[in-house]
């Protein structure tokens, strides 16, 4: 019996004598024990229970059994088929934003950047020779090269052109409105229509001798000539749009006179007699309604009426 006992203590202090004590337990349990043979089949389990209640829990796995385990598995086959090794991706072309409208200035520093050498040329049929880039802005955009050594082309025109329908091909300019015969009301929303600043839309008297009232006081004066012409490509060369007024009282000059015509002036002081308070007088004027300083002082109109009327419809 004592033996017995015996079992799960060895058995904790170490598996393996707990074992040998186990079966040296039930050798003196089963030769020439007086007991009755249920009683010896009872201890013979009660034996092996205690001992196995205190046998420590195997690991699931340890790397000396998966290195045995490994070294079991069968050789594997050589295939007759090579296998194929994994695909290399392949290098892409870095992409570039779209700077179609930027100035070049600044579109040439941010494509280097990204990795891109950058060239450039003149988008325009003029083919002309770019330089300073903060000048010129980007109408068009393509990539070239390779992805090691990319390349950027952009097709330039100058910042104040408008961008070609295509690569090589005419700049657009807008052209000149017709507004001929319009009020000067009329006529200047068609001409800043066409891309003119309102600033840049210049009055003039049609009549050399003619003088313009304040602004404001001409809406409804009418157009006689304008510069450019009706068509004229309004180039960034054309600083100033000029549209030659005059009064609808008097109409416009002759169309063979151009800009050398004039009002009806009887004494031929310079003020035409529409605007001349002595309209016989030749020695007083608008500005010298006392007489010119070292005037004869006599009267410049003639005996019989007669007055001056040149290039005009009137005479």
């Amino acid at each position: 019996m004592g033996a017995i006992a015996a079992v799960p203590l060895l058995g904790l202090a170490n598996d393996r004598l707990g074992g040998v004590t186990l079966l040296v337990a039930l050798f003196l349990l089963w030769w020439r024990n007086p007991w009755p043979r249920s009683g010896r089949v009872v201890a013979s389990v009660a034996a092996m229970a205690l001992f196995g209640a205190v046998l420590p829990e195997q690991p699931a796995d340890t790397p000396a059994r998966a290195a045995n385990a490994e070294a079991a598995k069968p050789p594997t086959r050589p295939s007759r088929f090579p296998t194929a090794s994994p695909a290399t991706p392949e290098a892409t072309m870095p992409t570039v934003p779209d700077f179609t409208g930027d100035s070049l200035d600044v579109a040439f520093p941010k494509s280097r950047r990204k990795g891109f050498t950058v060239i450039y040329h003149d988008a325009s049929d003029q083919k002309r020779v770019v330089t300073a880039r903060s000048l010129w802005k980007v109408c068009f955009q393509g990539t070239n090269g390779s992805s090691e050594e990319p390349i950027v082309d952009f097709g330039v025109v100058r910042r104040e052109e408008p961008c070609p329908e295509a690569e090589g091909t005419t700049v657009p300019w807008q052209k000149m409105p017709d507004v001929l015969g319009l009020t000067w009301r009329a006529a200047v929303p068609k001409v800043t229509a066409a891309g003119v600043p309102d600033d840049d839309v210049h009055a003039e008297a049609a009549y050399l001798n003619d003088t313009l009232p304040r602004e404001g006081e001409y809406d409804g004066w009418r157009v006689c000539r304008q510069d450019p012409a009706s068509g004229g490509s309004l180039t960034d060369e054309v600083y100033v749009v000029s549209l030659a007024l005059s009064s609808p009282d008097h109409g416009c000059p002759a169309p063979d006179r151009g800009r050398d015509a004039y009002l009806p002036d009887r004494d031929d002081d310079g003020d035409p007699d529409y605007l001349d308070p002595y309209p016989r007088d030749r020695n007083r004027t608008r500005l010298y309604p006392n007489g010119i300083p070292g005037g004869s002082g006599g009267s410049g109109g003639s005996g019989d009426g007669g007055h001056i009327c040149r290039h005009t419809r009137w005479c």
